[in-house]
């Protein structure tokens, strides 16, 4: 039997939609790359959590203290989801929970000391990835790099 022909994508007739659709493509090889380094950084943070629990405590690293229902929001997650996940990072120590000064029904989300020390180092090893993968650019590549992906994501705003 042989092997299946090698399926060749679709270009367009001109090179511009050529050189779009080659960006799409990678595009998309960053984001699946983003995918694999935080599902690193998250097994690095706590290897026995889902990743969803680390992007809680990444974002309370990231903003500090903030009521359960702001986090969720903030993550587009799910309230019930969320407070599972919430209770397994309070069951490992990362996150405490405590009534909200100003409004007693509801409570407050922040990181123990032992969550930002963990989470710390495993930002750290995610900074040391990605700066072993830029070392060898020049500051100009470096730099024309981030003013093309600012104006990138600028426009979607």
């Amino acid at each position: 039997m042989n092997a299946p022909d090698k399926v060749v994508p679709a270009r367009s007739a001109t090179p511009k939609e050529d050189l779009v659709l080659a960006l799409g493509d990678q595009l998309s090889a960053l984001l699946s790359a983003s995918r694999a380094m935080t599902a690193e950084t998250a097994a690095l943070f706590h290897p026995e959590l889902p990743r969803a629990s680390f992007h809680i405590a990444r974002w309370l690293y990231a903003f500090g203290p903030a009521k359960a229902s702001r986090v969720a929001d903030a993550l587009s997650m799910d309230r019930s989801a969320s407070s599972r996940l919430t209770s397994k990072l309070v069951e490992q120590g990362l996150v405490e929970v405590r009534a909200d000064s100003l409004d007693g029904r509801s409570i407050v989300l922040e990181l123990t000391a032992n969550g930002r020390n963990k989470m710390c180092k495993a930002i750290h090893h995610k900074g040391d990835s990605f700066r072993h993968r830029v070392e060898k650019w020049s500051a100009t590549d470096l730099e024309q790099l981030t003013l093309l992906l600012r104006r990138f994501n600028d426009e979607q705003r």
